[in-house]
């Protein structure tokens, strides 16, 4: 053996599962980091430890640290691409599937409930009802609502921005917490009355009241609160048919078209300006990197904070990994010495030589020790600190365990596709009021449209990688299909079914 007089040090690399972060991080960056992830954990599966060679040392001490000569990393522009085709479909999918139930609920329920299509009721907001005979002064009377309507809605918005600049939170979720109760209860209930009375379905009010209130109360505490994924894109896409409902009910006729178009412009306006509130809103979640409250926001992932920690002390390192059960708990590596009855044979024989030497004070316990084979020599060095010594000519006899570390998570929970309540509650009102004419060739050009229209809007997002309005195009081409198949279609095909022409 070969003594060498330095000491081994031993790294270790604790990592932990990160999870999904809501908010504002295009998709570039987040492809970048899942690629350094990825190259990390190829190296991390290689890397068990470092032991410093020391002078004098043989140069054929094999090194766990060096990375292996046929090991290469991935480029990470390849990689950006591929994710970048792969997760871009399937956004549209994730936000086809919620889009189309919501429409479906509306346009069922103008279908086959006649409360919702009959105008007898109107907004505060709307003082003009249009019951003039004159298309002119229609028109007139539907801009004048629909700039009122908007008017309403841009001071909310801007109320809605103070507020949460001066961060008066509990003032932001009281008042989204009204608006839930409001529409989980009074709104749900004259639905649920409409349609029992619609289908001729008896109930009395103990079992209609114990049904509203456990409805009510599940909504509040899973979109305000939390609770299963599924069961709160349900609450919130319900909530979005149910104010499109709303909408349909109470707007007249023309202002119902009037307030698409004008909302529309607001939306462009409201995102892509720099002093835009809703830009405004965004950023600001972006910078203090907090996620926008969840009763206005269609999530389709569930959200998770970012953990990170740090291990504590010298030449002790925690290793943390999530599973099915729970985090487990931080173990201290140990190292252990070779033999460990010869070490502490010796470690007694030296408390007994150096207790021996001490209570003789003499030549006669110097002697002892000496003849126990602890000379001077050995007590010197057993007063200097113990090291751990690496023989250069052997290999080593120790073996080193170590918990590699949790796989990176999927893109899938990276990120998540996320959509305003106020895009489902205007692409509803849309179709249901296309609907409510009774023309099925319409309706379906409107929803065919609406969806044309949100695909052209992703794919500008994934060109121009910024915050885009969703309303702006999907709302443009519904309008003209459902004008051009109100127009020109439908007298048309009636024209080719009067004449018996089939095409």
């Amino acid at each position: 053996m070969s003594d060498t007089g330095s000491d081994t040090e031993a790294t270790e690399h604790t990592a932990l599962m990160d999870g999904h972060i809501a908010e504002a991080r295009p998709d570039r960056e987040i492809a970048e980091r899942i690629a350094r992830k990825r190259k990390t954990k190829s190296e991390n599966q290689r890397t068990y430890g470092s032991v410093d060679q020391t002078e004098g040392s043989a140069p054929n001490v094999p090194s766990s640290s060096a990375p292996s000569a046929g090991v290469s990393s991935p480029p990470v522009e390849p990689q950006i691409e591929e994710l970048e085709l792969k997760y871009g479909a399937r956004h549209v999918i994730k936000l086809f599937v919620p889009v189309t139930l919501c429409m479906l609920v509306v346009v069922a329920t103008i279908s086959s409930i006649n409360f919702y299509s009959v105008k007898d009721v109107y907004l505060a907001y709307t003082p003009f009802h249009e019951e003039s005979p004159y298309a002119v002064t229609k028109v007139w009377n539907a801009l004048a609502n629909s700039m009122i309507l908007l008017m309403v809605i841009a001071l909310m918005t801007i109320l809605l921005i103070v507020l949460y600049k001066k961060r008066c939170y509990k003032i932001i979720h009281g008042w989204l917490i009204l608006s839930s109760l409001m529409l989980l209860f009074l709104f749900s209930y004259l639905y649920i009355e409409e349609a029992l009375r619609a289908y001729n379905i008896p109930m009395d009010y103990i079992t209609l009241a114990f049904v509203m209130w456990n409805f009510g109360v599940m909504g509040m505490i899973v979109i305000h609160w939390k609770g299963p994924l599924r069961l709160q894109q349900a609450y919130l896409i319900f909530i979005a048919a149910l104010m499109a409902l709303v909408f349909i009910k109470y707007l007249p006729e023309w202002t119902t078209w009037a307030v698409l178009a004008v909302i529309s412009v607001w939306d462009l306006v409201a995102v892509l300006t720099p002093k835009g509130p809703l830009r405004i809103l965004v950023e600001t979640a972006q910078e203090r990197n907090e996620p926008i409250f969840p009763a206005l926001i269609y999530s389709s992932t569930v959200m998770y904070c970012l953990v990170a920690t740090t291990a504590a002390g010298a030449g002790a390192g925690a290793s943390v990994g999530a599973g099915d059960d729970g985090a487990r708990e931080p173990r201290p590596r140990e190292l252990r010495p070779l033999n460990p009855h010869t070490a502490r044979e010796r470690e007694a024989s030296r408390r007994e030589s150096s207790g021996a030497v001490g209570a003789g004070g003499g030549t006669g316990g110097g002697g002892a020790a000496e003849a126990a084979g602890f000379d001077a020599a050995w007590q010197a060095r057993a007063g200097e600190p113990r090291r751990l010594r690496v023989d250069g000519t052997a290999p080593a006899s120790y073996t080193t365990r170590l918990d590699r570390p949790q796989p990176p998570p999927d893109l899938d929970e990276e990120k998540g596709v996320k959509l305003g309540l106020g895009d489902f509650i205007f692409y509803s009102v849309l179709v249901g009021k296309a609907s409510s004419y009774g023309d099925w060739n319409t309706t379906l050009a409107c929803f065919v449209a609406i969806l044309i229209g949100l695909c052209l809007t992703l794919l500008l997002l994934a060109i121009l990688k910024k915050a885009l309005p969703a309303l702006p195009i999907s709302i443009t081409f519904g309008l003209i299909f459902y004008f051009a198949t109100r127009c020109v279609v439908k007298p048309f095909a009636d024209a080719l079914a009067a004449e018996q022409v089939f095409i």
